[in-house]
């Protein structure tokens, strides 16, 4: 089954678990990569493998699960670097439109943030081991 047929079929409180974002979320990116696909492909163009929805599955997925290029790229049967290619895209084509960027260094610098200061003692401490020349007793 495909993943247009498969998304479709999911409740709204999956998309959080499945892809880290809220369905609102989801489909508001979905709405900007198409718009930004059409436009790039106005005149024509090879079709892609990976359809516009794949893309963002891919890219959500490769975030959300933490999973390797070469194994997602092994689950589309398309090579790594399409993948990576994919994801790219899709990063860039959200920043671009602005709504999911973050804010610049000099908005979040001139921010009034409140600085904590954690100290941590993280010396090493030795760990008492039996000598070989001693018997291990199990209790």
């Amino acid at each position: 089954m495909e993943n247009k047929t498969r998304i479709a079929q999911l409740r709204e409180n999956e998309y959080k678990s499945i892809f880290g974002v809220t369905k609102p979320t989801f489909e508001k990116m979905l709405a900007i990569l198409e718009n930004a696909f059409k436009e790039m492909h106005e005149r024509g163009g090879r079709p892609s493998r990976l359809s516009v929805l794949d893309k963002l599955v891919v890219m959500l997925g490769y975030y959300h699960d933490y999973r390797t290029m070469q194994n997602i790229a092994f689950d589309y049967g398309v090579v790594k670097s399409r993948i990576s290619d994919a994801v790219k895209w899709v990063e860039e084509t959200l920043i671009k439109d602005g709504t999911f960027a973050l804010p610049s260094k000099r908005v979040m610098a001139k921010a009034n943030t409140d600085i904590t200061i954690a100290i941590i003692d993280a010396t090493e401490q030795e760990t008492e081991r039996p000598k070989k020349t001693e018997k291990v007793v199990l209790r």
